[in-house]
């Protein structure tokens, strides 16, 4: 079976060296009687940059990248890691991997925590892995909708700020009011041109219609 080696570590001024986990690896996979495909190592990354299903060639954790790229591309059996969470961090992310990894045929092995997918027991560790993402999902799902319940019972807006309010309209108008171009505008404000000019039409609506109501009751008197 032709196996792939993925080590990583996260800094490499704090005693870690990527060669000290692939060293194990090797022998491992030599004791198995696997091939070893190739070495794929990321130094310097730590295991929140990204997720594990980026794009080939991007810059988040690039052999790891090439890995799952090849994994695609069926020219591995499997994967030896030397732990988890040098695979991801993330606990969802990690079972979607997983999940992709058993659709493509590929065998998934941790050294450190004697994880193996290739046996009965390790499919159904994984399985076990899968419950617990799903667990935290749902936890997580649960505390979201509790503090929205305890924000709203509280009065507490839920949502981002509309962006053009009364305050927003009223320094836009006073801006244009001293000859400064949309440009200038949307320069300082940091703004699109497009939403400069939205504000002044909303602006001046308002105006015409305050204009408009303050002539209608005075004809009324």
């Amino acid at each position: 079976m032709r196996f792939a080696l993925y080590a990583r570590v996260s800094t490499v001024d704090k005693g870690q060296d990527v060669e000290l986990q692939l060293k194990n690896l090797r022998s491992y996979a030599k004791a198995r009687g696997w091939e070893i495909f190739d070495e794929y190592k990321d130094v310097g990354l730590s295991g929140s940059t990204g997720y594990l299903l980026v794009p080939y060639g991007s810059n988040k954790k690039p052999e790891l990248s090439r890995l799952m790229e090849d994994a695609r591309k069926r020219r591995i059996d499997g994967i030896l890691v030397w732990k988890l969470d040098r695979f991801g961090r993330s606990l969802r992310s990690l079972v979607t991997t997983l999940e992709e990894l058993r659709d493509l045929g590929v065998q998934f092995v941790s050294y450190t925590e004697n994880l193996d997918f290739t046996t009965p027991g390790g499919r159904a560790m994984a399985n076990l892995i899968g419950v617990f993402a799903e667990f935290e999902r749902d936890l997580i799902r649960e505390r979201v909708r509790a503090g929205m319940l305890n924000a709203k019972s509280k009065g507490i807006r839920l949502g981002r700020r509309p962006l053009i309010d009364k305050h927003f309209l009223k320094e836009v108008a006073d801006m244009s009011g001293k000859g400064m171009s949309l440009r200038k505008i949307a320069r300082d404000l940091k703004i699109s041109k497009s939403l400069v000019h939205k504000a002044l039409k909303i602006s001046r609506q308002q105006t015409l219609d305050n204009q408009g109501a303050a002539d209608t009751k005075t004809e009324s008197h």
